[in-house]
């Protein structure tokens, strides 16, 4: 399942235009909170997903039973580019377990690149939801690089793949090399992607206007 949450009418529509746009982008810390402001909107979104119990909790006048979830998720980035939306995460599931995934483009002189990936630091995802952040979702070749590598850690229930920007052709390559137990979330979708498989209109690289230009 796909939610474009750009089909939408909210304040998440804000946010992107900031992110996209070329002035507001000089703005690192903006831009940094604007993907975080994006990763707890989908936060609570997802947050309407998990399994819920009953418990009973002490109030000072008496008791109140309340819904509240059975589990924290497990909150997994892509580094570097998705630690903003990690922390949005984060702000919402407070106790959450965390993984960090070292994968990255590593590009040859004919403008051609593979995908590297180098660091996995994963608690066990054995029937666990695994919330899976990267701000640009473009060839997709990357998330199921790196889902697959974080199966050697277990299987989860259910995964939620989350990014900011998606290309058309991204979503296809993720829906038909992972499993029906997978939900896509997307605050927009870009129908294009250029020869280097950047995402058009897109935004740029993410990681660079977050955290600055790397070598």
């Amino acid at each position: 399942m796909v939610h474009n949450l750009g089909l939408s009418n909210s304040l998440m529509n804000q946010f992107v235009a900031e992110l996209r746009n070329v002035e507001v982008q000089q703005d690192r810390m903006r831009f940094r909170r604007n993907l975080e402001r994006i990763g707890e909107i989908i936060a609570y979104e997802i947050s309407k997903l998990l399994i819920y119990e009953e418990v009973e909790i002490t109030t000072p006048l008496g008791a109140a039973v309340m819904n509240l979830a059975k589990e924290q998720p497990v909150i997994a980035t892509i580094l570097r580019a998705g630690l903003p939306m990690h922390q949005g995460f984060l702000n919402y599931f407070d106790h959450a377990d965390n993984a960090f995934i070292s994968a990255y483009r590593k590009h040859h002189k004919d403008g051609s690149f593979d995908i590297a990936l180098e660091y996995v630091s994963c608690p066990s995802l054995e029937n666990r939801t695994l919330i899976l952040c990267d701000p640009m979702l473009a060839t997709g070749s990357s998330m199921v690089m790196t889902y697959k590598a974080m199966l050697d850690r277990g299987v989860p229930r259910h995964t939620h793949i989350v990014c900011a920007i998606a290309s058309a052709q991204g979503i296809a390559h993720v829906k038909s090399h992972l499993s029906e137990n997978v939900t896509i979330w997307a605050a927009a979708v870009d129908d294009e992607l250029t020869a280097q498989s950047y995402i058009v209109p897109g935004l740029g690289d993410a990681g660079d206007l977050a955290f600055g230009e790397k070598l």
